[in-house]
């Protein structure tokens, strides 16, 4: 198992979403955060100069069995993009187990 943790642009979150749906991931945690990024210059909007060194994300954490890793990561690759600075990163970190609660079963079955 895998576990994936995408750090994405809120205002792509519908497009992932949708992304991991049609890959097959139905199931995963996302809250969101506020980040400092590698970007030192401001930016002037509607003639107001912002700082951009506190930036709004949101964070997915997805755990899928190992078989569903590269469609996982390609579904986010490929929705979250928009080419600029600040699109994001993703993480993969393996799983040593997982369990469901209510009935005490383990494994990669859990994930289904």
């Amino acid at each position: 198992m895998k576990k994936i943790e995408a750090i994405i642009r809120k205002s792509k979150f519908t497009d992932v979403k949708e992304a991991l749906h049609g890959v097959g991931v139905n199931f995963f945690s996302y809250w969101d955060v506020t980040g400092i990024g590698n970007e030192k210059e401001g930016h002037v909007y509607r003639g107001v100069s912002y700082s951009t060194s506190d930036i709004q994300r949101r964070y997915l954490s997805i755990v899928v069995n190992d078989d569903f890793a590269d469609a996982t990561i390609k579904a986010i690759l490929s929705s979250a993009g928009t080419g600029q600075v600040g699109d994001g990163k993703i993480f993969v970190s393996d799983m040593q187990e997982s369990y469901r609660i209510r009935t005490g079963e383990k494994g990669g079955e859990t994930l289904k």
